[in-house]
Protein backbone atom coordinates (compact mmCIF):
# COMPACT_ATOMS: atom_id res chain seq x y z
CA UNK A 1 0.00 0.00 0.00
CA UNK A 2 1.06 3.46 -1.09
CA UNK A 3 2.40 5.50 1.91
CA UNK A 4 0.61 8.98 1.49
CA UNK A 5 2.79 12.21 1.95
CA UNK A 6 1.63 14.59 4.99
CA UNK A 7 0.64 18.18 4.59
CA UNK A 8 4.19 19.38 5.41
CA UNK A 9 5.78 17.72 2.29
CA UNK A 10 3.22 18.28 -0.21
CA UNK A 11 3.50 22.00 0.72
CA UNK A 12 7.50 21.94 0.54
CA UNK A 13 7.21 20.20 -2.70
CA UNK A 14 5.56 22.63 -3.94
CA UNK A 15 7.70 25.24 -3.04
CA UNK A 16 10.55 22.85 -4.85
CA UNK A 17 8.73 22.73 -7.93
CA UNK A 18 7.40 26.03 -8.66
CA UNK A 19 10.10 28.80 -9.86
CA UNK A 20 8.86 32.55 -9.66
CA UNK A 21 8.46 33.66 -13.63
CA UNK A 22 11.34 35.05 -15.06
CA UNK A 23 8.94 36.66 -18.07
CA UNK A 24 7.65 40.33 -17.98
CA UNK A 25 5.31 42.74 -19.85
CA UNK A 26 4.99 45.88 -19.73
CA UNK A 27 1.52 47.29 -18.82
CA UNK A 28 -0.41 50.14 -18.47
CA UNK A 29 -0.69 51.79 -14.92
CA UNK A 30 -4.48 51.79 -14.50
CA UNK A 31 -4.27 47.89 -14.80
CA UNK A 32 -1.31 46.92 -12.91
CA UNK A 33 -3.09 46.20 -9.37
CA UNK A 34 -1.09 43.08 -7.99
CA UNK A 35 1.12 42.34 -10.48
CA UNK A 36 5.13 42.52 -9.06
CA UNK A 37 7.71 45.17 -10.33
CA UNK A 38 10.26 43.52 -12.56
CA UNK A 39 12.55 46.20 -12.30
CA UNK A 40 13.23 49.28 -10.04
CA UNK A 41 11.31 52.23 -11.16
CA UNK A 42 13.16 55.70 -10.71
CA UNK A 43 11.56 58.94 -9.96
CA UNK A 44 11.69 61.15 -13.00
CA UNK A 45 10.95 64.16 -10.57
CA UNK A 46 10.95 65.08 -7.61
CA UNK A 47 7.90 64.48 -5.31
CA UNK A 48 6.39 67.15 -4.39
CA UNK A 49 8.10 69.10 -7.39
CA UNK A 50 8.15 72.07 -6.03
CA UNK A 51 7.79 73.78 -2.32
CA UNK A 52 4.04 72.97 -1.36
CA UNK A 53 1.80 74.31 0.96
CA UNK A 54 0.63 71.41 3.33
CA UNK A 55 -2.92 73.29 4.13
CA UNK A 56 -4.93 76.60 3.69
CA UNK A 57 -3.44 79.71 5.02
CA UNK A 58 -0.95 82.49 4.36
CA UNK A 59 2.55 82.25 2.96
CA UNK A 60 3.99 84.94 4.91
CA UNK A 61 7.98 85.82 4.80
CA UNK A 62 8.59 86.19 8.19
CA UNK A 63 10.98 88.49 9.90
CA UNK A 64 10.09 88.12 13.78
CA UNK A 65 7.37 90.39 13.64
CA UNK A 66 3.43 88.89 13.81
CA UNK A 67 1.30 90.80 11.84
CA UNK A 68 1.33 91.20 7.98
CA UNK A 69 -0.06 92.82 4.90
CA UNK A 70 -1.71 90.53 2.34
CA UNK A 71 -0.12 91.32 -1.06
CA UNK A 72 -1.66 88.39 -3.43
CA UNK A 73 -3.23 84.94 -3.28
CA UNK A 74 -1.93 81.48 -4.32
CA UNK A 75 -4.52 79.13 -5.65
CA UNK A 76 -3.50 75.65 -6.28
CA UNK A 77 -2.37 74.73 -10.06
CA UNK A 78 -1.15 78.59 -10.23
CA UNK A 79 2.28 79.41 -11.96
CA UNK A 80 3.02 82.43 -10.52
CA UNK A 81 5.88 82.92 -7.28
CA UNK A 82 4.77 86.42 -5.98
CA UNK A 83 8.03 88.50 -4.48
CA UNK A 84 7.71 89.12 -0.84
CA UNK A 85 9.17 91.37 1.21
CA UNK A 86 9.37 90.96 5.24
CA UNK A 87 6.39 91.52 6.70
CA UNK A 88 4.17 90.60 3.44
CA UNK A 89 2.72 87.86 2.76
CA UNK A 90 -0.22 85.71 0.79
CA UNK A 91 -3.46 84.21 0.80
CA UNK A 92 -2.51 80.29 0.26
CA UNK A 93 -4.43 77.09 -0.33
CA UNK A 94 -3.53 73.31 0.01
CA UNK A 95 -1.24 71.84 -2.81
CA UNK A 96 -0.46 75.73 -3.94
CA UNK A 97 3.76 76.40 -4.89
CA UNK A 98 4.76 78.35 -1.92
CA UNK A 99 6.58 81.45 -3.07
CA UNK A 100 10.48 81.55 -2.73
CA UNK A 101 10.42 84.23 -0.69
CA UNK A 102 8.06 82.66 2.10
CA UNK A 103 9.78 80.69 5.04
CA UNK A 104 6.48 79.71 6.44
CA UNK A 105 2.89 79.04 6.01
CA UNK A 106 0.32 79.95 9.24
CA UNK A 107 -2.85 78.05 9.18
CA UNK A 108 -5.80 80.02 8.89
CA UNK A 109 -7.17 79.18 12.01
CA UNK A 110 -4.70 81.29 14.09
CA UNK A 111 -5.18 84.15 11.54
CA UNK A 112 -7.13 87.37 12.40
CA UNK A 113 -7.86 88.94 9.31
CA UNK A 114 -8.91 92.94 9.06
CA UNK A 115 -8.96 94.51 5.57
CA UNK A 116 -5.59 93.29 3.88
CA UNK A 117 -3.93 92.66 7.30
CA UNK A 118 -3.52 89.64 9.41
CA UNK A 119 -2.37 88.97 12.94
CA UNK A 120 -1.43 85.65 13.73
CA UNK A 121 -2.42 84.42 17.58
CA UNK A 122 0.30 81.27 18.01
CA UNK A 123 4.13 80.58 17.98
CA UNK A 124 5.86 81.31 14.59
CA UNK A 125 7.90 78.44 13.37
CA UNK A 126 10.18 78.89 10.29
CA UNK A 127 9.66 75.91 7.69
CA UNK A 128 5.86 74.78 9.27
CA UNK A 129 3.31 74.16 6.89
CA UNK A 130 5.81 74.10 3.95
CA UNK A 131 6.11 70.55 2.37
CA UNK A 132 10.03 70.61 1.11
CA UNK A 133 10.64 70.22 -3.24
CA UNK A 134 11.38 66.55 -3.03
CA UNK A 135 10.16 65.53 0.72
CA UNK A 136 8.75 62.27 -0.37
CA UNK A 137 10.97 61.27 -3.33
CA UNK A 138 13.88 63.04 -4.75
CA UNK A 139 14.23 62.84 -8.91
CA UNK A 140 16.27 59.77 -10.36
CA UNK A 141 16.17 57.86 -7.03
CA UNK A 142 14.14 54.63 -6.63
CA UNK A 143 10.43 55.25 -5.97
CA UNK A 144 9.61 51.60 -5.50
CA UNK A 145 11.84 48.33 -6.07
CA UNK A 146 11.75 45.53 -8.32
CA UNK A 147 9.64 42.98 -6.24
CA UNK A 148 7.15 45.25 -4.98
CA UNK A 149 3.65 44.45 -5.40
CA UNK A 150 1.29 47.12 -6.95
CA UNK A 151 -1.56 47.89 -4.54
CA UNK A 152 -3.68 50.63 -4.77
CA UNK A 153 -1.39 52.83 -2.91
CA UNK A 154 1.80 51.85 -4.58
CA UNK A 155 -0.34 52.74 -7.80
CA UNK A 156 -1.19 56.05 -6.85
CA UNK A 157 2.45 57.22 -6.14
CA UNK A 158 3.65 55.71 -9.39
CA UNK A 159 0.81 57.26 -11.31
CA UNK A 160 1.85 60.89 -8.86
CA UNK A 161 5.42 60.88 -10.30
CA UNK A 162 3.32 61.14 -13.98
CA UNK A 163 4.30 56.99 -15.12
CA UNK A 164 1.83 55.81 -17.04
CA UNK A 165 3.47 52.20 -17.31
CA UNK A 166 5.25 49.55 -15.34
CA UNK A 167 7.15 46.46 -16.55
CA UNK A 168 5.78 43.84 -14.19
CA UNK A 169 6.61 40.26 -14.01
CA UNK A 170 3.79 38.07 -16.06
CA UNK A 171 0.91 36.73 -14.27
CA UNK A 172 0.09 33.02 -14.98
CA UNK A 173 -2.77 31.67 -17.31
CA UNK A 174 -4.71 29.09 -15.73
CA UNK A 175 -7.16 26.41 -17.52
CA UNK A 176 -9.98 25.29 -15.73
CA UNK A 177 -10.82 21.62 -16.63
CA UNK A 178 -14.20 19.78 -15.93
CA UNK A 179 -14.93 16.65 -15.42
CA UNK A 180 -17.86 14.40 -14.97
CA UNK A 181 -21.54 13.58 -17.39
CA UNK A 182 -23.60 14.45 -14.64
CA UNK A 183 -22.83 18.03 -14.37
CA UNK A 184 -25.36 20.89 -15.98
CA UNK A 185 -24.34 24.75 -16.75
CA UNK A 186 -26.36 26.85 -14.29
CA UNK A 187 -30.00 27.93 -15.87
CA UNK A 188 -30.51 24.62 -17.68
CA UNK A 189 -33.24 22.69 -16.50
CA UNK A 190 -32.00 19.15 -14.60
CA UNK A 191 -32.70 16.03 -15.22
CA UNK A 192 -32.81 12.96 -12.82
CA UNK A 193 -29.38 12.41 -11.81
CA UNK A 194 -27.53 15.71 -12.95
CA UNK A 195 -26.66 18.10 -10.49
CA UNK A 196 -25.23 21.51 -11.48
CA UNK A 197 -21.60 21.83 -11.81
CA UNK A 198 -20.26 24.56 -9.24
CA UNK A 199 -16.51 23.76 -9.20
CA UNK A 200 -15.20 25.91 -12.02
CA UNK A 201 -17.44 28.37 -11.40
CA UNK A 202 -16.12 28.68 -7.89
CA UNK A 203 -12.34 28.23 -8.57
CA UNK A 204 -13.13 31.11 -11.13
CA UNK A 205 -14.15 33.09 -8.64
CA UNK A 206 -11.17 31.84 -6.35
CA UNK A 207 -8.53 32.87 -8.67
CA UNK A 208 -10.06 36.15 -9.11
CA UNK A 209 -9.59 37.06 -5.26
CA UNK A 210 -5.90 36.45 -5.97
CA UNK A 211 -6.05 39.14 -9.17
CA UNK A 212 -5.47 36.64 -11.69
CA UNK A 213 -8.22 36.70 -14.58
CA UNK A 214 -6.71 35.31 -17.51
CA UNK A 215 -8.79 31.99 -17.17
CA UNK A 216 -10.44 29.58 -19.45
CA UNK A 217 -13.13 26.84 -18.92
CA UNK A 218 -13.28 23.53 -20.53
CA UNK A 219 -15.61 20.65 -20.30
CA UNK A 220 -14.58 17.00 -20.55
CA UNK A 221 -16.75 14.01 -21.19
CA UNK A 222 -15.98 10.99 -19.00
CA UNK A 223 -13.77 8.82 -21.47
CA UNK A 224 -9.95 8.50 -21.77
CA UNK A 225 -9.72 10.13 -25.39
CA UNK A 226 -11.35 13.23 -24.78
CA UNK A 227 -9.82 13.65 -21.20
CA UNK A 228 -6.32 12.91 -22.81
CA UNK A 229 -7.15 15.24 -25.53
CA UNK A 230 -8.38 18.40 -23.56
CA UNK A 231 -5.87 17.79 -21.00
CA UNK A 232 -2.81 17.71 -23.57
CA UNK A 233 -4.49 20.97 -25.12
CA UNK A 234 -4.45 22.96 -21.52
CA UNK A 235 -0.92 21.38 -20.82
CA UNK A 236 0.56 23.16 -23.78
CA UNK A 237 -1.46 25.72 -23.49
CA UNK A 238 -2.04 27.90 -19.80
CA UNK A 239 1.23 27.41 -17.08
CA UNK A 240 -1.62 26.20 -14.61
CA UNK A 241 -3.90 23.58 -15.57
CA UNK A 242 -6.72 23.08 -12.83
CA UNK A 243 -8.72 19.75 -13.20
CA UNK A 244 -12.04 19.43 -11.27
CA UNK A 245 -12.89 15.67 -10.35
CA UNK A 246 -11.85 12.33 -12.70
CA UNK A 247 -8.79 11.99 -10.22
CA UNK A 248 -9.78 9.43 -7.55
CA UNK A 249 -9.66 5.83 -8.61
CA UNK A 250 -13.38 5.01 -9.92
CA UNK A 251 -14.26 3.21 -13.24
CA UNK A 252 -14.73 6.52 -15.01
CA UNK A 253 -11.95 8.42 -13.55
CA UNK A 254 -9.50 9.12 -16.61
CA UNK A 255 -7.82 12.15 -15.08
CA UNK A 256 -5.27 9.95 -14.01
CA UNK A 257 -4.07 7.65 -16.68
CA UNK A 258 -4.28 10.53 -19.00
CA UNK A 259 -1.93 12.45 -17.28
CA UNK A 260 0.55 9.72 -17.16
CA UNK A 261 -0.56 8.83 -21.42
CA UNK A 262 0.47 12.82 -22.02
CA UNK A 263 3.60 12.98 -20.25
CA UNK A 264 3.09 14.75 -17.12
CA UNK A 265 5.77 14.08 -14.43
CA UNK A 266 3.60 13.38 -11.21
CA UNK A 267 5.08 15.52 -7.73
CA UNK A 268 2.98 13.81 -5.62
CA UNK A 269 -0.77 12.07 -5.56
CA UNK A 270 -3.18 11.60 -2.52
CA UNK A 271 -2.00 13.83 0.81
CA UNK A 272 -2.60 12.35 4.39
CA UNK A 273 -5.25 15.14 5.35
CA UNK A 274 -9.02 15.49 4.97
CA UNK A 275 -10.38 17.09 3.02
CA UNK A 276 -8.62 16.46 -0.47
CA UNK A 277 -6.91 13.62 0.10
CA UNK A 278 -6.70 12.52 -3.53
CA UNK A 279 -5.71 15.69 -5.10
CA UNK A 280 -2.64 15.19 -7.82
CA UNK A 281 0.33 17.17 -8.65
CA UNK A 282 2.61 17.53 -11.83
CA UNK A 283 4.53 19.24 -14.61
CA UNK A 284 5.08 19.19 -18.03
CA UNK A 285 7.96 21.09 -19.38
CA UNK A 286 7.36 24.82 -17.57
CA UNK A 287 3.30 23.96 -17.26
CA UNK A 288 2.21 23.00 -14.12
CA UNK A 289 -1.75 20.94 -13.48
CA UNK A 290 -3.54 20.00 -10.34
CA UNK A 291 -5.95 17.42 -10.32
CA UNK A 292 -8.52 17.71 -7.57
CA UNK A 293 -10.99 16.23 -5.89
CA UNK A 294 -14.50 16.79 -7.08
CA UNK A 295 -16.47 16.84 -3.84
CA UNK A 296 -16.67 21.41 -3.25
CA UNK A 297 -14.96 21.57 -0.16
CA UNK A 298 -12.44 19.51 -0.50
CA UNK A 299 -11.69 20.89 -4.29
CA UNK A 300 -11.52 24.70 -2.18
CA UNK A 301 -9.16 23.98 0.64
CA UNK A 302 -6.78 22.36 -2.24
CA UNK A 303 -6.96 24.93 -3.79
CA UNK A 304 -6.34 27.42 -0.59
CA UNK A 305 -3.38 25.35 0.55
CA UNK A 306 -1.90 24.12 -2.55
CA UNK A 307 -3.00 26.01 -5.82
CA UNK A 308 -2.95 29.47 -4.16
CA UNK A 309 0.75 28.72 -2.79
CA UNK A 310 1.64 27.65 -6.11
CA UNK A 311 0.48 30.48 -8.02
CA UNK A 312 1.77 33.37 -5.79
CA UNK A 313 4.91 31.45 -5.41
CA UNK A 314 5.01 31.62 -9.44
CA UNK A 315 3.74 35.14 -8.87
CA UNK A 316 7.15 36.56 -6.87
CA UNK A 317 4.76 36.96 -3.90
CA UNK A 318 5.24 33.42 -1.61
CA UNK A 319 2.83 33.04 1.23
CA UNK A 320 0.88 36.54 0.37
CA UNK A 321 -2.32 35.11 0.31
CA UNK A 322 -3.23 33.06 3.09
CA UNK A 323 -1.70 34.26 6.27
CA UNK A 324 -1.59 32.00 9.34
CA UNK A 325 -1.41 32.58 13.39
CA UNK A 326 -2.26 31.22 16.67
CA UNK A 327 -6.22 30.93 17.76
CA UNK A 328 -7.92 29.74 21.13
CA UNK A 329 -10.87 27.67 19.93
CA UNK A 330 -14.17 28.34 21.31
CA UNK A 331 -15.73 25.31 20.29
CA UNK A 332 -14.63 20.78 21.08
CA UNK A 333 -13.45 19.03 17.82
CA UNK A 334 -12.84 15.02 17.69
CA UNK A 335 -10.87 13.41 14.37
CA UNK A 336 -12.10 10.64 12.54
CA UNK A 337 -9.12 8.84 11.52
CA UNK A 338 -4.95 9.83 11.82
CA UNK A 339 -5.37 12.17 8.71
CA UNK A 340 -4.42 16.26 9.00
CA UNK A 341 -7.83 18.00 9.33
CA UNK A 342 -8.24 21.46 7.65
CA UNK A 343 -11.90 22.72 9.60
CA UNK A 344 -13.82 25.02 7.87
CA UNK A 345 -14.04 27.67 10.61
CA UNK A 346 -14.92 31.85 11.84
CA UNK A 347 -12.27 34.27 13.44
CA UNK A 348 -14.15 35.72 16.30
CA UNK A 349 -11.86 38.81 17.53
CA UNK A 350 -8.78 36.85 18.89
CA UNK A 351 -11.12 33.34 19.21
CA UNK A 352 -11.92 30.78 16.42
CA UNK A 353 -15.24 28.53 16.05
CA UNK A 354 -14.91 25.51 14.37
CA UNK A 355 -18.20 25.44 12.21
CA UNK A 356 -20.72 22.77 11.61
CA UNK A 357 -20.76 20.80 8.39
CA UNK A 358 -17.35 19.50 7.85
CA UNK A 359 -18.52 17.01 4.89
CA UNK A 360 -16.05 16.91 1.71
CA UNK A 361 -19.51 17.76 -0.27
CA UNK A 362 -20.74 21.04 1.95
CA UNK A 363 -20.74 24.24 0.72
CA UNK A 364 -22.64 25.81 2.75
CA UNK A 365 -20.52 26.05 5.93
CA UNK A 366 -17.58 26.98 3.50
CA UNK A 367 -19.62 29.82 2.91
CA UNK A 368 -19.98 30.84 6.32
CA UNK A 369 -16.08 30.68 7.01
CA UNK A 370 -13.00 32.95 6.51
CA UNK A 371 -10.39 30.72 7.91
CA UNK A 372 -9.33 26.51 8.02
CA UNK A 373 -8.43 25.31 11.68
CA UNK A 374 -5.43 22.88 10.53
CA UNK A 375 -5.12 20.07 12.93
CA UNK A 376 -1.75 18.37 11.99
CA UNK A 377 -1.86 14.17 11.96
CA UNK A 378 -0.52 13.93 15.71
CA UNK A 379 -3.49 16.14 16.75
CA UNK A 380 -6.52 14.02 17.98
CA UNK A 381 -9.06 16.34 19.52
CA UNK A 382 -9.53 19.82 20.45
CA UNK A 383 -11.67 21.65 23.31
CA UNK A 384 -12.59 24.97 24.23
CA UNK A 385 -9.60 27.05 25.44
CA UNK A 386 -6.97 25.28 23.18
CA UNK A 387 -4.64 26.67 21.10
CA UNK A 388 -4.63 25.81 17.52
CA UNK A 389 -3.39 27.12 13.98
CA UNK A 390 -5.84 29.49 11.83
CA UNK A 391 -5.48 29.68 8.00
CA UNK A 392 -7.17 33.03 6.96
CA UNK A 393 -8.72 32.95 3.97
CA UNK A 394 -8.44 35.31 1.04
CA UNK A 395 -11.95 36.28 0.68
Amino acid sequence: MKILISVEQAISLVLKNVNPCSKTEIIDLEYALGYVLAEPVMAPINLPPFRQAAMDGYAVNYQGNSDFKVVGEVKAGDAQSPLLEAGQCVRIFTGAQVPDTANVVIKQEAIIRIDSSISVEEEIKLGSNIRPEGEQIKKTTVALGKGATLNTSAIGLLASLGLTSVTVFKKPTVGIVVTGNELVSGGQPLKTGQIYESNAVMLNSALASLGIFQVEMLRVADNFQDTALILSQALDRYDFTLVSGGISVGDYDFVGPALNAIGVTQVFYKVKQKPGQPIFFGKKGDNFVFALPGNPASSLSCFYIYVTLAIEQFSHKPYSAVKKDKRVVENSFTKTGSRAHFLKACIKEEAVEILDGQASSMLHSFALANALVYLPEEVDSVKPGDIVTVWHLPN
